[in-house]
């Protein structure tokens, strides 16, 4: 698993759709997540620190946990299938008892920046769905691939292809 943080939403320009983005903590990975208008809203509100008159949805899903003795521990993107994410919510107590809750990805994520508790998302889930968002560290390496293929001199091929004849036989 790997934590990751809340970037921000952006609209997708294409269907008006919002997306929520999480960035590795290295700033290398991007996983966008297309969500609903009301978790955007709702996310957007804890981003921001707009305050309601009365609990929206995730704030009383924290209030509900809280006062049963639980807490939030983690959230945890675990799995994608034909574009749709699967997500866990981790709840434990002082007891050491611990319980899960499955959830949509953006409920999850509304519901652990409220907590303050870490977003994790699985190797399998940043293979499938990531974008790389570090260019410079994209660039650096591209340049030392590039320099690679430039010393590499005709005669080095003629080597390799008379290893791999020799090899053959």
């Amino acid at each position: 698993m790997i934590e990751m943080k809340v970037m921000g939403i952006a609209i997708d320009t294409a269907s008006g759709s919002p997306i929520i983005v999480l960035n590795d903590n290295e700033n290398r990975k991007a996983l966008p997540i297309w969500i609903g208008s009301a978790e955007a809203s709702a996310i957007i509100r804890k981003i921001e620190n707009i305050k309601v008159l009365r609990p929206m949805t995730h704030d009383l899903i924290i209030d509900i946990v809280e006062k049963t003795g639980y807490k939030v521990d983690r959230v945890e993107i675990n799995d994608v299938e034909n574009d749709t994410y699967f997500s866990t919510i981790y709840l434990s107590n002082d007891n050491g008892d611990e319980t899960t809750v499955d959830s949509r990805p953006s409920d999850a994520i509304a519901i652990a920046i409220r907590a303050e508790a870490p977003i994790f998302v699985s190797a399998k889930v940043l293979a499938d769905g990531s974008v790389s968002c570090d260019s410079e560290k994209d660039e650096e390496e591209s340049q030392e691939f590039r320099n690679f293929i430039q010393s590499i001199k005709p005669s080095d091929f003629e080597k390799l292809l008379k290893d791999d004849k020799q090899s053959d036989q």
